[in-house]
């Protein structure tokens, strides 16, 4: 698994947005956003697109116009960050990129499969129960929560 600069992106400006008084307070400007976060501006246009076609936020046009969560930071989770922008939090090398079709197929018995969809799916549990709530607290609190998850 490898953390892109699309899902870190992303996840910065959901909480930006999260960190707004209460859903659809304030519409904030791509741009605004971009330049307080030191984001490149192009790029941070292309997240929201994918941010919105998922759900997550809102836009609205005009000289007022911008961009706001769809839902409370409470119910907005890091993987539905992570799948919005990257489709999927953990790509299986052998099904996007098989090495050999006899053994990489799915028809095909394979002892290591079962192995990543297992860690594929503890990945997918662990980030589905992080909340952009979560994220916005004290780096101390998040790290507490963290240990938490990994003791269950």
């Amino acid at each position: 698994m490898r953390i892109t600069t699309w899902t870190e992106y992303s996840l910065i400006i959901m909480l930006h947005l999260g960190r707004r008084k209460r859903v659809g307070d304030v519409a904030v400007p791509a741009r605004e956003l971009a330049e307080t976060e030191g984001l490149p501006a192009d790029y941070t246009e292309q997240i929201f697109l994918r941010l919105r076609r998922a759900g997550l936020v809102q836009s609205v046009r005009g000289a007022k116009g911008g961009y706001f969560l769809s839902r409370p930071p409470e119910e907005i989770s890091v993987r539905d960050v992570m799948a919005a922008c990257e489709r999927q939090t953990f790509e299986v090398n052998c099904e996007t990129h098989p090495v050999n079709d006899d053994r990489c197929s799915p028809a095909a018995a394979c002892s290591i499969r079962p192995l990543w969809a297992a860690l594929q799916q503890r990945i997918d549990d662990f980030l589905s129960s992080v909340t952009l709530a979560d994220l916005m607290k004290q780096e101390a609190s998040v790290e507490e929560l963290v240990a938490i998850s990994n003791s269950d």
